[in-house]
């Protein structure tokens, strides 16, 4: 712990104070629509595929938030970008507390709330930029840690909305949205001037040099399984364990936020047992965990059974999580912004796709069980490409060697050639 602190000191801690609560109220504001689930629909008899279309728009439009965000954060400063994205997700919640009265309003507001899921690219470049190299791991995985604002949203939007209703859990984001702000206008380092040189020679190469490797497409791929799984699980949760299981809506709230919790606390595992081990080999015992589970989840009626494999689940996801932000770091250090940005909108567009896909195919055929299996399959498919990734690591490491030829000296004695 006294080598964390002083780790710390070596930087602008109060930037990292300013991004981790930014990206916690983020979090909150991103996940708004899967919190309010079950009241949401309840209240304007949506069915099943209309309430997964409203959880999943903050996704999507989130993610392709993030790649805007990363290009203003590297172009314009990240503070102003930070700062927009506040008083953006302000206007919104703003209007949801005073102004939703149709579906379609609804669904409009829902776009809207992506703004949330843009502040990872902008609060962890932000965080990472005022440290030495040394300690970028520490730093990022202090300020990744904000996303458990989504154990704080599935657990108090539902018991705020049982007792003033929906309306109040839009009213009531507005005071940790206006105090974020203010403490991240006073305490975060403004980072214009330093970083204009840098952008103004830099930016477009950065682009150039990074859309044309092959690892960071391998990267959007498993992020999308791994990020897209927790965030667009913990979307889907309250409603899939009050139909699934007949779970009243603060208790599935309340697990929800147990897996939120458990994957967002497991992601700096992640990243840690990349550092000792290796990221693929890392993956390499995560992804088929969540295969396994996740295929298997649709088979037991037992809700205490269900939870449990929920959590390991998301567990597994968190680690998967934590992995692929240090496989990012260390294959492209000197895009690091651009990579959060580009490997965060993979990662948003998991999610959106994971809650759309298990509520149409639960309406279609009348369970959840193919919609998982899809995932599972997914999963699947990503966890045979880390074998073959860390297969073709292990020959660059240790190639296998050619047939070697052999011609006889002067002295009658074979050499190889």
């Amino acid at each position: 712990m006294t080598d964390m602190l002083l780790a710390l000191t070596r930087g602008h801690w109060p930037s990292v104070i300013g991004a981790w609560l930014h990206l916690t109220v983020s979090f909150m504001v991103w996940l708004l629509m899967g919190a309010l689930s079950l009241p949401l629909a309840q209240d304007l008899h949506l069915s099943r595929t209309n309430t997964a279309l409203m959880v999943s728009l903050p996704l999507l439009s989130g993610a392709l938030l993030r790649v805007v965000a990363g290009w203003s954060s590297d172009w314009y400063g990240a503070k102003p970008t930070g700062t927009l994205i506040l008083v953006g997700e302000l206007a919104v919640v703003l209007w949801g507390w005073l102004g939703i009265h149709s579906y379609a309003e609804l669904l409009l507001i829902a776009l809207l709330l992506g703004i949330g899921g843009a502040s990872f690219a902008v609060t962890l470049p932000l965080a990472g930029r005022t440290y030495p190299a040394a300690h970028q791991g520490l730093v990022l995985g202090i300020v990744a840690s904000g996303n458990v604002g989504t154990v704080l949203i599935l657990f108090f939007a539902p018991r705020i909305a049982a007792t003033g209703g929906w309306h109040d859990v839009f009213g009531w984001m507005t005071l940790p949205i206006v105090a974020s702000l203010a403490i991240f206008v006073l305490l975060v380092r403004d980072d214009r001037q330093s970083r204009r040189a840098e952008r103004d020679t830099h930016w477009w190469h950065n682009v150039a040099v990074m859309i044309r490797q092959s690892k960071a497409y391998w990267l959007c791929g498993l992020y999308a399984v791994t990020f897209g799984g927790f965030v667009g699980f913990c979307s889907i949760l309250p409603l899939f364990f009050h139909e699934q299981y007949h779970v009243d809506g603060i208790a599935a709230g309340s697990i929800a936020a147990l897996c939120g919790l458990v994957g967002s606390l497991i992601r700096p595992l992640g990243g840690y047992a990349a550092d000792r081990i290796g990221g693929l080999r890392t993956l390499m015992f995560s992804l088929p965990l969540i295969v396994g589970i996740v295929a298997a989840l649709g088979e037991f009626t037992d809700v205490s059974v269900a939870v449990a494999l929920t959590v390991a689940a998301v567990g597994a996801m968190g680690v998967g999580n934590g992995v692929i932000l240090q496989l990012a770091s260390e294959w492209f250090p000197k895009q690091i912004g651009l990579a959060s940005g580009v490997v965060g909108a993979a990662g948003g567009i998991g999610g959106f796709l994971l809650p759309l896909w298990l509520g149409t195919l639960k309406e279609v055929s009348g369970s959840y069980r193919t919609g998982l299996w899809v995932f599972a399959l997914a999963t699947g498919i990503a966890w045979g490409a880390v074998l073959l990734a860390e297969r073709r690591a292990r020959r660059i490491i240790n190639p296998i060697e050619a047939p070697s030829r052999f011609v006889v000296d002067s002295d009658g004695r074979k050499k190889q050639c």
